[in-house]
């Protein structure tokens, strides 16, 4: 990343108010630094030359006094001011950065970019505060605070400026050398933490199972072996930091001693007037000082800039098929809350799912990286109000149709039309409004038991948060969720961790069922309702179905067990194939 991107202006609003007020700031730190220097150079040259007496310059002193309190204050708004943008900065490309990953979609993250992602928008991405503070600050004042110092420097004595400009140069030329260093370590420890990262969740995924086999030693090495690899690159980035750090202060201080002794020298001798030389003497470091902040800053600022383009990098990767449509990752619940910034206004909203037929026509989908077709060539009819079943074997692309229908997945070929209107056409957050979708594996986010079961206009309407409403009770109790909450220690309080951690997987299924016929919208997705359930618990999934279907709701499943399948008014049977390549 350049130490400047526009990238990051055009991502980032809270950024480009920053920058205007660091220009501002930077333009009177440089007046503030040269008023200082010519105000102490002339309260001490008259005295010491006889001239004037101490309390004819103490008007010079009080002067000096207000310059170092503005300084101060200039210094406190820059700092305070750029935390705030910083933490801002960071919040907007977080919330990018997971709004793109959802417009990718489930594949997308599959391919081994979950861990990656998650590592960027938690941890890297708070690296980037040391940039915004620290770094940016000191550019600012590298063009502004150095020139106009130099331009002083010229005004008053311009040998003195020529052996500045000979000396200047040295400090951005090892600067851009150990740059080019410091930016490779960064974007290797970067890459050594997201390595790390993936391997620890898919231990702690699959701790249990691999206890079970007694093969916990192998995973327990290959931690520690990354780990290691993360302590090692740590350390050559903070090795490189140090030793440049060390470099940069020995050339500004060396360059800063030779302008210091040439002007001592010609003080001596009688070849230049005191003020100027102190004056010069006291500028000579003040020029120097932000280039070799800005080394120093860079270094700590390495792993904010390493993360901000690995960033870049997602947000840049053109969209493509239904992705560049709008947001991908489907609400299961919660109607009326909005998931995308931004909506197309070209598209239509969709048709009232209570009136309007699906038809599906020579939908087909081929799985990435295989030569997989599933669905294959598959066309449907399901009626509004109806119980529509999916059958077919594992693989033939039963999930992927409905994840066609969310407009989730782009098709290979084939369309789909809700009322006659081709899918594509259609404004996805306006689909999504009428559609209660229960997936496979449902989202169930660390709270208790009333947050993740019901909406979020049903829990701020309750005078008692901690109390479930009329409906939500109603829609457990036909799931049979009701009991379970009987069993639960706090009841619809208990906390449940990541992932449902607190509830088996059956439970958490009958969870999914409730909040999806809290507010029952015109269709109502099923994804293998039964599947981690027993028999008993089964009869609760098809009274579900069955008041949904008797309120008007349609009903899309995908089910294997025959206690479903003998629901439906119309079942489906999807296909998949496999093309051989040429």
């Amino acid at each position: 990343m350049k130490p400047l991107d526009k990238r990051l202006l055009a991502y980032a609003q809270g950024a480009r108010s920053y920058i205007g007020l660091l220009v501002v700031t930077g333009l009177l730190s440089a007046l503030l630094v040269i008023a200082q220097s010519l105000l102490i150079s002339g309260s001490i040259s008259p005295v010491i030359d006889g001239t004037k007496a101490f309390a004819d310059v103490l008007s010079l002193i009080g002067l000096l006094v207000l310059v170092f309190a503005l300084r101060v204050i200039v210094t406190y708004v820059q700092e305070a001011y750029g935390h705030r943008a910083a933490l801002r900065v960071i919040a907007d490309l977080r919330t990018q950065v997971i709004r793109r990953a959802g417009d990718r979609g489930s594949r997308w993250l599959s391919a081994g970019r979950t861990s990656s992602t998650v590592t960027l928008a938690t941890e890297a991405l708070d690296d980037l505060e040391p940039y915004f503070v620290k770094f940016l600050p000191q550019m600012i004042l590298t063009v502004s605070v150095t020139p106009l110092t130099l331009a002083v420097i010229l005004w008053l004595d311009w040998i003195s400026a020529i052996a500045i400009l000979v000396c200047l140069p040295l400090i951005p030329i090892f600067m851009i050398l150990v740059g080019r260093m410091t930016q490779a370590n960064s974007q290797a420890r970067l890459k050594s933490m997201e390595r790390l990262s993936q391997q620890l969740l898919d231990l702690l995924a699959g701790l249990s199972t691999l206890k079970a086999l007694g093969r916990e030693q192998s995973p327990r090495r290959r931690v520690k072996d990354l780990g290691e690899d993360y302590a090692d690159k740590t350390m050559r980035t903070l090795y490189v930091a140090f030793l440049s750090g060390a470099v940069l202060e020995f050339l500004a201080t060396l360059s800063t001693a030779l302008v210091a002794v040439e002007v001592g020298l010609r003080l001596v001798y009688g070849n230049i007037g005191l003020f100027a030389g102190l004056a010069i003497i006291m500028l000579t470091p003040e020029a120097f000082k932000p280039l070799r902040e800005v080394g120093a800053q860079f270094h700590a600022s390495a792993d904010g800039v390493a993360a901000c383009q690995a960033a870049f990098d997602i947000l840049d990767e053109p969209l493509t098929g239904s992705e560049s449509e709008g947001t991908n990752q489907a609400p299961e619940y919660a109607p009326g809350v909005s998931t995308s910034a931004d909506v197309d206004s070209t598209r239509r909203d969709a048709p009232d799912l209570r009136r309007s037929a699906i038809e599906i026509h020579n939908l087909s989908v081929k799985a990435p990286g295989r030569d997989t077709v599933a669905p294959q060539s598959l066309s449907a009819h399901i009626e509004p109000g109806s119980i529509t079943a999916l059958k077919g074997p594992s693989g033939s692309g039963k999930s992927t149709t409905v994840s066609v229908l969310l407009q989730l997945v782009e098709p290979t070929a084939g369309t789909i039309t809700i009322g006659g209107t081709v899918l594509n056409t259609i404004d996805k957050e306006s689909l999504w409004r009428q559609v209660s979708w229960v997936p496979q594996r449902p989202v169930i986010v660390p709270g208790t038991v009333l947050e993740n079961a019901g909406s979020k206009e049903t829990t701020e309407a309750n005078e008692s948060p901690q109390e479930p409403s009329d409906s939500l009770r109603s829609a457990a109790a036909l799931t049979g969720f009701d009991a379970v909450v009987a069993s639960l220690p706090e009841g619809w309080n208990t906390r449940l961790g990541q992932g449902g951690v607190g509830l088996s997987v059956g439970q958490r299924q009958r969870l999914a069922l409730t909040r999806a016929l809290v507010e029952p919208r015109p269709l109502v997705i099923l994804d293998e309702p039964s599947a981690h359930l027993d028999a008993m618990s089964e009869t609760f999934v098809s009274a579900a179905v069955r008041e949904l279907a008797a309120n008007g709701t349609t009903v899309l499943v995908i089910a294997h067990r025959n206690a479903i399948l003998e629901l439906a008014d119309s079942i489906i049977e999807v296909e998949a194939n496999t093309v051989r390549s040429q």
